[in-house]
């Protein structure tokens, strides 16, 4: 009868011992997944810090580029003002976006824009219709990515590395020089691009570019005494000019996006590093406070 009582007892101090050293591993195994949680953590803080400061520094430097950039838009905007609305015809989509990420939603605004467009809800070109078969060149890699979802029969032509660093007339012109060589014919182009708003926010714009054709046909033009080559060699000015300018204030509106992106995450990875870390503080007072406890049991047993 005691030698029972004895290996029951015997018994229930192993059990009590194999639970306890089980605990123990496991709150061994969860802090060292907690430290594992809160280095990885730490890391892409100082990575999202540096893309920041790195975006801060390059923002300033994009904003001087867009403001010299401007004076294209704004004398392409003067020569269509003295023609006629001409809102019929053949019209050909160059969306703008980039080939980096990391920068919220900016690409999918010009995609969504776009897509609106051949809707017709909420169109960014108001009740101006556009057909199903209506051609797309894009610049970039991000907006081709999400625009062949739904629209890859009508694209054409796609151009990448534009705008790696800040764009300039040249990128522009020869983009232009390959859009009006590419055979596809138009009457007009219509360039979806996000406009700088300011340092937080940018909007979707689709900018209408007349075409040769259409110039030629505006009765404004034909008061003066021009040569035939006039009109042709305007449209593929004005085409390079409406380009370079929606270019640079895209990258300016992505620049900032990358940057307020980064600052959100830099913010969020904060966050998470107090919870994590309080977390961490409570298992490992609670593994101490085990280890007391067995401590504290076996004195007692003794």
């Amino acid at each position: 009868m005691f030698a029972r009582q004895s290996l029951s007892r015997v018994a229930a101090q192993t059990s009590s011992a194999l639970a306890a050293s089980r605990s123990g591993a496991r709150n061994m195994a969860t802090l060292r997944e907690i430290e594992l949680r809160l280095k990885s953590v730490r890391n892409i803080q100082k990575i999202t810090g540096t893309m920041k400061m790195i975006a801060s520094a390059g923002l300033a430097k994009a904003q001087r580029a867009m403001v010299a950039a401007k004076q294209y838009g704004d004398a392409n905007a003067e020569v269509f003002a003295t023609s006629d609305e001409v809102s019929e015809g053949k019209k050909l989509f160059v969306v703008i976006s980039s080939d980096k990420g990391l920068c919220g939603g900016i690409h999918s605004s010009v995609t969504k824009a776009t897509r609106r467009a051949y809707t017709g809800i909420e169109s960014p070109l108001g009740s101006t219709k556009v057909e199903e078969d209506t051609p797309i060149m894009i610049i970039g890699d991000k907006a081709k990515a999400q625009l062949s979802r739904v629209h890859a029969k009508n694209i054409q032509l796609t151009f990448n590395q534009i705008g790696r660093d800040v764009p300039t007339f040249a990128d522009a012109a020869s983009v232009a020089d390959l859009i009006i060589t590419s055979g596809v014919e138009y009457d007009s182009v219509v360039l979806v691009y996000n406009k700088f708003m300011s340092a937080i926010s940018y909007e979707s714009r689709a900018l209408e570019i007349k075409g040769e054709k259409a110039l030629a046909a505006s009765e404004n033009f034909k008061v003066y005494e021009m040569e035939d080559d006039f009109t042709r060699d305007l449209a593929q000015f004005s085409l390079a000019n409406a380009i370079y300018s929606a270019l640079v204030e895209g990258h300016a509106s992505e620049i900032s996006a990358r940057r307020n992106a980064m600052d959100n995450a830099s913010k969020n990875a904060t966050d998470m590093i107090g919870s994590l870390q309080m977390q961490y503080n409570r298992g490992r007072q609670a593994a101490i406070t085990n280890e007391l406890v067995d401590i504290i049991t076996g004195a007692s047993a003794l």
